[in-house]
């Protein structure tokens, strides 16, 4: 008997909640606003900073299949040595704490651009595992906190990389 009245209590809460979300929104359902490709990222324990400024949308199955489109392609330059390239488009799958299968990101390493085809999350030591065919290189999280901008032409960085050398590669 007491299960039965609990059960009633409970559906009378949740009918109570519907009815005031309903009435608070306008009559309308109420709407929230999906996830930036950002906090998606940090959702599944990566660094929030990991993708540019300029991501303007994503798409992400099921599956973990996705897709980022950015506003262009972009630069962007983690600390010192890590410059980075981005093109308009980043594919790959996503997993909690792993990217595998990857297209659409670069970095420069010494004269050469490689692609980066995975990045894994190393909890316990709060590293970043890039993936470079069978090479890797790990790298603190914490430089990729912060969320940036892609550089601008005529910045140093940009003069540097020759205003941007991947397109003609």
């Amino acid at each position: 008997m007491a299960l039965l009245k609990t059960q009633s209590v409970s559906r009378y809460i949740l009918y109570f909640i519907f009815i005031g979300n309903y009435c608070v929104s306008g009559g309308g359902a109420v709407e929230f606003p999906a996830p930036t490709v950002h906090e998606i990222l940090h959702l599944y324990g990566f660094p929030r900073g990991l993708m540019p400024r300029s991501a303007k949308g994503y798409t992400l199955s099921a599956d973990g299949t996705f897709e980022v489109e950015l506003e262009g392609i972009c630069y962007v330059q983690f600390k010192e040595q890590h410059l980075v390239y981005f093109d308009k488009v980043i594919r790959g799958k996503l997993k909690h704490g792993s990217v595998f299968i990857m297209s659409g990101i670069q970095t420069k390493k010494f004269f050469f651009w490689v692609p980066i085809t995975g990045i894994y999350v190393q909890e316990i030591t709060g590293m970043l595992d890039f993936h470079v065919g069978p090479l890797s290189e790990k790298i603190p999280a914490k430089q990729f906190d912060k969320i940036r901008n892609c550089l601008k032409k005529g910045e140093r960085k940009w003069n540097e990389i020759g205003g941007g050398g991947v397109e003609s590669i």
